[in-house]
């Protein structure tokens, strides 16, 4: 269910990354080589990049296929950034919230992307939202799980939580609450990079020239693309990446 990427490295176009790839996320959308569940990639996606000198980043988010959007094709190809994430969603459920439940969410100076499913969605997750304070859940962007799963990651960013800590908390609390959850969660500020894998497959490609690339699967046949392991969580900035296994919740 879903692709995403996020990237850190100097300016380049967001196409370079996102489209221009023989394997990209735009091929993702409709052939993707490794997804594990989930087939095609169709309904809805989106694209955060920063500009030099703005923390907040800039998003543009559809609802249908990005292959079908003309638009997009050009942004991608003359917005230069040194900092995005981009997602192709496949939806867990049948909806009406649209463009507001693709990828990336965004607080702040954060990009946020859910590859997965929560199980049991929505009664496995009344007890965490119970824990939430009434703000958080009324600035919820869609009523989709994916959104509720930032909901929870940016609860706790906004707490002081290090990026790693609030992503790898959120997991293990949503993998206690819905075991079977696949949850390969995705976060950037533009300096740095948090995932998690968790049912779903993740790979890194580090470039010595200070380029970063962390994605649900590789967008070329580089051999320097390694496969990070189920159950870790990854850290990330332009010139180093660290592997940290995550614990599986308590029976």
């Amino acid at each position: 269910m879903c692709r995403h990427i996020a990237v850190l490295g100097p300016p380049e176009p967001i196409g370079a990354s996102v489209a221009d790839p023989p394997h990209s996320l735009v091929r993702q959308s409709w052939a993707p080589r490794r997804q594990r569940h989930g087939t095609v990639n169709a309904d809805g996606f989106g694209v955060g990049w920063y500009a030099d000198g703005d923390p907040v980043p800039a998003r543009y988010r559809r609802a249908g296929p990005i292959w079908a959007d003309v638009s997009f094709a050009d942004l991608a190809r003359v917005v230069r950034t040194r900092a995005l994430l981009a997602a192709v969603r496949d939806a867990t459920g049948a909806g009406a919230d649209g463009e507001a439940a693709a990828a990336p969410f965004a607080a702040g100076p954060w990009l946020f992307s859910h590859n997965g499913a929560v199980a049991g969605w929505p009664g496995s997750a009344a007890p965490l939202a119970a824990l939430l304070p009434a703000e958080a859940l009324l600035r919820l962007a869609a009523r989709c799980d994916a959104a509720f799963v930032w909901a929870l990651a940016e609860h706790r960013l906004r707490g002081g939580d290090a990026p790693g800590g609030a992503l790898a908390d959120t997991v293990a609390e949503l993998a206690e609450a819905a075991p079977g959850s696949r949850l390969n969660l995705l976060l950037t500020d533009g300096a740095s990079i948090a995932a998690t894998a968790w049912g779903d497959t993740l790979w890194y490609l580090a470039d010595p020239a200070g380029r970063t690339a962390v994605a649900s699967e590789p967008y070329d046949d580089d051999p320097r693309w390694t496969e990070v392991p189920d159950r870790t969580l990854l850290t990330a900035t332009r010139t180093a990446v660290t592997l940290t296994p995550l614990k599986e919740p308590c029976p």
